[in-house]
């Protein structure tokens, strides 16, 4: 496809304060993490009934899944963000959090309202695939 008609598609989409795609760079190697939950050290559930203080554990529980694995927040090139939730406004509240987290690391994700998630009491949990240099 010449760079012509990528910048057509482009150009075609909606303005969004999002991105719409991220690439791993060629020979990355993939992160694929399983979602960030707001758990305390004792396994309880943080904060029960507060999306945004669940949203700062999420990432914070995201930051040391990466790190384990050799990456940070800007290593990521995907997430999905899910909240026990069917109001908008709840959504927003924990993908503000998240955002903000990033900075100015704009990745490429998907925000979902769920009836539930896994645990207690938990309202926010994130997904994410990161790329690192290959080894």
């Amino acid at each position: 496809m010449s760079s012509a008609v990528q910048l057509i598609r482009a150009t075609a989409l909606a303005d969004a304060p999002y991105a719409y795609a991220a690439t791993a760079p060629a020979g990355s190697r993939l992160i694929f993490l399983a979602g960030a939950c707001p758990l305390n050290d004792d396994g309880t559930t943080a904060a029960p009934g507060d999306y945004a203080v669940q949203a700062a554990r999420c990432v914070e529980t995201l930051e040391a899944a990466l790190a384990v694995a050799g990456a940070t927040l800007t290593d990521v090139i995907s997430t999905r963000v899910l909240v026990a939730s069917s109001a908008q406004a709840d959504l927003v509240t924990a993908w503000d959090v998240v955002h903000a987290a990033f900075g100015d690391h704009d990745v490429p994700s998907t925000l979902l309202g769920v009836t539930v998630l896994g645990y207690d009491d938990q309202l926010v949990e994130i997904e994410a695939i990161a790329a690192v240099a290959g080894e």
